[in-house]
């Protein structure tokens, strides 16, 4: 039973579930939207809030603990000084997700996570 279990492993170990977040919230910095499957929609929602949150302080080091997650350095510019300050005024939800479709191959239920 995995009864309060913290997050979701989506099939992978740990070295390459943290570099697919990384790379999808760096997709998502960089786009607005994106579309993947649900289970990595939720995932990220959790992983990109906590970024973002982080951010609106705008100092040093909000940005030290930005790059440090993501490694980029355009969209750790982009989130602290473009999109955090968008949300000063909101406590959270930075996130939308919208459920699409079910993906021919395997029929992953598909959806699109968007900034607010």
């Amino acid at each position: 039973m995995r009864h309060r279990h913290g997050y979701r492993k989506l099939n992978r170990k740990s070295q390459h579930r943290t570099a697919l977040l990384k790379n999808l919230a760096i997709a998502l910095t960089k786009e607005g939207r994106i579309e993947t499957t649900l289970a990595k929609a939720k995932e990220l929602r959790r992983y990109y809030e906590k970024l973002i949150t982080r951010a609106k302080k705008g100092d040093f080091n909000a940005h030290r603990a930005v790059f440090a997650k993501l490694q980029d350095k355009e969209c750790t510019k982009k989130i602290v000084e473009e999109i955090a300050p968008q949300y000063k005024e909101r406590k959270g939800g930075y996130t939308r997700i919208i459920k699409t479709r079910l993906r021919r191959g395997d029929a992953a239920e598909m959806a699109i996570i968007e900034r607010v």
